[in-house]
């Protein structure tokens, strides 16, 4: 398989910046009173490769930081992170899944 850097590069950034957002948005609700973004979709939304862009979101809106249930949950979002990296390394590495620029 095939995949086109740019593709790749573009999604990796979309799904980041959206876990990054949505820490802003949940922060911005919780001070107005307003619905609130569950934790299960905060937590969700990191899945995909977007680990960093969920922590980053944490620490620059100070959200979730001292909720020691979230940050369990979020670093096993990461280790899951770093399993579906090394997975995609072994199939690079087996010419399984090859990146075209």
């Amino acid at each position: 398989m095939t995949l086109e850097i740019w593709f790749v590069a573009a999604f990796l950034l979309s799904v980041n910046l959206l876990a990054f957002l949505a820490q802003g948005l949940d922060k911005r609700l919780a001070k107005s009173g307003g619905r609130r973004i569950s934790e299960k979709t905060l937590l969700s939304l990191g899945l995909p490769l977007a680990a960093p862009g969920m922590w980053f979101g944490m620490r620059t809106f100070h959200h979730k930081t001292s909720k020691p249930g979230f940050l369990a949950l979020a670093v096993l979002v990461t280790a899951v992170n770093a399993l579906i990296l090394w997975g995609l390394y072994e199939l690079w590495s087996r010419e399984w899944l090859d990146f075209h620029g």
